[in-house]
């Protein structure tokens, strides 16, 4: 199987804190989303977006996918998954961690076994093993 690449783009105007950017999912198409530095350091992102928020939403599909495909060749294909990602940025560090946390629905798994195989998902997750340099915690259940 050949590989695929994906691309986006992003314009910056101004200076780090008082300018403000543009990033652009080329591949997909989806649209383009207004970036600043007060979206990755404020409380509020006040309709623009960030480097960490668009890392913890390639890192939540990237998990569901290796997810699924981990408890489907266990026999175990999964009814629903559930997981969010949480990025943090500290300015002057810059990211500290990710936190991820998945809930399922696998029907005939229990929740020892599923937290297993969540830990295995967490692991061999291509966005996981791309961002080794970070601590990724995990908490997962069954709903």
């Amino acid at each position: 199987m050949a590989g695929a690449t994906r691309n986006a783009h992003a314009v910056w105007e101004g200076d780090l804190f008082e300018g403000k950017g543009v990033v652009t999912l080329d591949s997909s198409g989806l649209g383009s989303y207004p970036v600043s530095w007060p979206a990755r350091t404020d409380a509020e992102a006040n309709g623009r977006t960030s480097p960490e928020e668009l890392i913890a939403a390639a890192h939540s599909s990237c998990f569901n996918m290796a997810f699924s495909n981990g408890l489907a060749k266990a026999d175990h294909p999964p009814t629903k998954l559930t997981t969010s990602a949480a990025v943090t940025f500290v300015p002057g560090k810059g990211i500290t961690g990710i936190h991820l946390t998945v809930e399922g629905e696998v029907p005939g798994m229990d929740n020892d076994a599923f937290v297993a195989a969540a830990e295995d998902a967490k692991q061999n997750c291509p966005v996981s093993q791309a961002l080794t340099g970070t601590t990724i915690t995990l908490s997962a259940k069954l709903a």
